[in-house]
């Protein structure tokens, strides 16, 4: 099971997470989110990370395209995440850049399942609640009903996001098992505030399950 851990701020995190084994950390680059970071602290944590088995994902919505090359340059990004409504176009002209993209996808219904083919230069997939209109676009405590995920047929992995936590880690792995889950709300003390106890215990849990 893969599992990435998103918004982090801080190295106490990022070494909290590569001493659980976690295998990516999420730097977000929106500016309406509590989560949001830095270039200057996103270029610390990567350049940690250089030393660390764990990977760094730029997150991004609905940036423009030149702005995120910049910052891939000036981080060493070797993975972005796409969490708006970017098409497959953009895609293949961030992939230039020699990244790894994750786009995610909003679900509601097993009707949104269908965008995946969409994208067809995606590397991941990763699939997520779709947030109501006065909702930030990730990282909203929420959940779908991850169920309609099952026998998915897609040949690219994905990952499995909104409202993941120790309380339902087992229940997920037992109904879909996904390649791996993305959270970020379920390891914080409060918005934002990422909680490496929380963290201890979740990664607990999944190797429990």
């Amino acid at each position: 099971m893969i599992t990435k851990i998103c918004g982090i701020q801080n190295e106490d995190t990022l070494f909290c997470c590569e001493q659980n084994n976690v295998d990516f950390f999420g730097m977000i680059f929106y500016s309406k989110s509590p989560r949001n970071i830095s270039i200057n602290n996103a270029i610390l944590l990567q350049k940690k990370s250089e030393n660390l088995n764990i990977e760094g994902v730029g997150v991004f919505v609905n940036k423009n395209i030149d702005e995120i090359k910049k910052i891939i340059q000036a981080i060493k990004l070797k993975f972005v995440q796409l969490h708006g409504s970017e098409d497959d176009i953009y895609i293949k002209n961030l992939k230039r850049n020699k990244v790894k993209v994750i786009k995610s996808i909003s679900i509601s219904n097993r009707n949104d399942l269908r965008k995946i083919n969409k994208y067809n230069n995606a590397d991941y997939f990763l699939f997520d609640y779709k947030p109501l209109k006065d909702e930030l676009p990730g990282g909203n405590a929420k959940s779908f009903d991850w169920k309609i995920l099952k026998n998915l047929e897609t040949d690219k992995p994905w990952f499995l996001s909104g409202g993941i936590n120790t309380n339902n880690i087992k229940r997920i792995l037992d109904d879909i098992n996904p390649f791996g889950v993305d959270l970020s709300s379920g390891v914080e003390k409060e918005l934002g505030i990422k909680d490496n106890h929380i963290i201890n215990n979740f990664i607990g849990k999944l190797k429990d399950a």
